[in-house]
């Protein structure tokens, strides 16, 4: 799939983050000749199209007060692990839910989940929680706390090429 000209001027003008104004959306379509109209449709349209996966927020944790950051990870049955990361997903302290390979014999994990928290102890008691709502508190699992913050910012897709799916 070819990617309109503008398309591109969009994705170039959001890439490092949307402006902190009270209309982002004008502030960006000014930049690229777009009505604010014009660049919420074009986003819709480019998120429907698969051209860009993930549309959010990034968030500093430590900057706000949460310096307790732990990602948990759960050795879930193969058969349940989509139904526990929805679960997982859908509870208000979890940022981030997903699955990802394991790799044997050394990580049996294969179910990932974020909290953040202010204290240890309110993110152990939300493990806890989660565990429970989720129906995992039998299933094996690791709570690996955050030592320092990596750099964080959203995907980049102006180096992307032309042709999204097309195989080099």
């Amino acid at each position: 799939m070819d990617i309109d000209p503008q398309d591109k001027a969009l994705i170039t003008a959001i890439e490092d983050g949307l402006p902190l104004v009270s209309n982002p959306y004008e502030a960006v379509g000014a930049m690229i000749g777009l009505s604010e109209n014009d660049v919420i449709q074009r986003l819709e349209t480019l998120i429907e199209e698969g051209v860009i996966r993930r549309f959010g927020i990034v968030v500093n944790h430590r900057k706000i007060g949460y310096r307790a950051n732990a990602m948990v990870v759960w050795d879930v049955p193969d058969e349940f692990v989509s139904k526990a990361g929805r679960a997982l997903a859908k509870l208000p302290y979890v940022s981030l839910s997903y699955q990802r390979p394991r790799h044997l014999p050394d990580w049996p994990y294969n179910l990932f989940c974020m909290i953040h928290g202010r204290e240890k102890k309110a993110v152990e008691a939300l493990v806890e929680e989660a565990a429970l709502s989720a129906n995992l508190q039998d299933i094996p699992r690791a709570v690996l706390f955050s030592g320092r913050q990596f750099k964080q910012r959203g995907a980049k897709y102006s180096q992307a090429p032309a042709k999204v799916g097309a195989h080099a």
